[in-house]
């Protein structure tokens, strides 16, 4: 709790950065809703519903869900931002920083649809390992 009785500043990024994501993959952007067939912008690849189900994402699903889409961010902008504003722990930000160097060389060597597949597939590769035990111990950083 913050000294006023308020959450804390960045569990509000969090809860923000988590809610930006959900509504994004759930197809709210614009109007068309996770049936209408758009794409994710030039060069991204079509998301189709079947990132929406009726269970919960896993933490490793989470996880590549944030990274692959803050990597597209990085990668877009060419510049990375505070781990902690981005609402990703320290490891997750790790993983973010790989997925973008792969992801950079794969764009120069095989162009933008190849390295918007590789973040893709990064994501959810790197993000599978890190969570295969449950959630990391040590602390939110780790």
């Amino acid at each position: 709790m913050g000294r006023l009785g308020g959450p804390r500043p960045g569990v509000r990024l969090l809860v923000l950065s988590l809610a930006l994501l959900w509504t994004t993959s759930c197809g709210g952007t614009g109007g068309a809703g996770p049936g209408a067939g758009g794409s994710g912008g030039p060069g991204r690849s079509a998301r189709g519903s079947a990132a929406t189900s009726a269970s919960p994402a896993s933490d490793a699903e989470l996880c590549a869900r944030i990274v692959a889409h803050w990597s597209r961010k990085v990668l877009d902008s060419g510049t990375y931002g505070d781990y902690q504003s981005m609402g990703l722990s320290n490891g997750q930000y790790e993983i973010l920083r790989d997925v973008v160097d792969a992801a950079r060389a794969a764009g120069r060597s095989q162009g933008a649809a190849a390295a918007d597949e590789l973040i893709d597939r990064q994501a959810r590769r790197s993000c599978a390992e890190r969570y295969r035990h449950g959630t990391p111990g040590g602390g939110p950083w780790r």
